[in-house]
């Protein structure tokens, strides 16, 4: 029963990523790809969040990993990730399609606010 789960999972994702793109029919593999690094951004900014409370500030993603704020080991799906910190005014993280085969994909972006932004 978990495989149709899963199945059925996927499906609703996939179409609820194809409504929020305008209806612009996107390969599976973006989609299921572009969610994973969705999730990933809030893995992130959730540890940001923690982080700041330990700490008085941001820290960088090596520091949230030595803290054990990101106990998953990513899954980058062929995008790049990058942090920016201002202080403890506020962090940018942005996902960039770093695989050749991925060059017309969206990059995300994330911060302190937890809105995901996609280009």
């Amino acid at each position: 029963m978990r495989p149709l789960l899963n199945t059925l999972t996927i499906g609703v994702v996939a179409a609820s990523a194809a409504c929020q793109s305008g209806g612009a029919a996107k390969p599976p593999q973006e989609l299921i790809d572009v969610v994973g690094i969705r999730a990933e951004l809030l893995q992130i900014a959730r540890a940001e969040q923690s982080y700041l409370a330990m700490h008085s500030m941001y820290g960088t993603l090596e520091e949230l990993q030595m803290e054990h704020l990101l106990v998953d080991a990513p899954d980058r799906r062929g995008y790049a990730f990058s942090l920016s910190i201002s202080g403890t005014d506020g962090f940018v993280v942005t996902a960039s399609p770093a695989d050749s085969g991925k060059t017309n994909w969206p990059t995300l972006t994330i911060d302190q606010t937890s809105q995901i932004t996609e280009k």
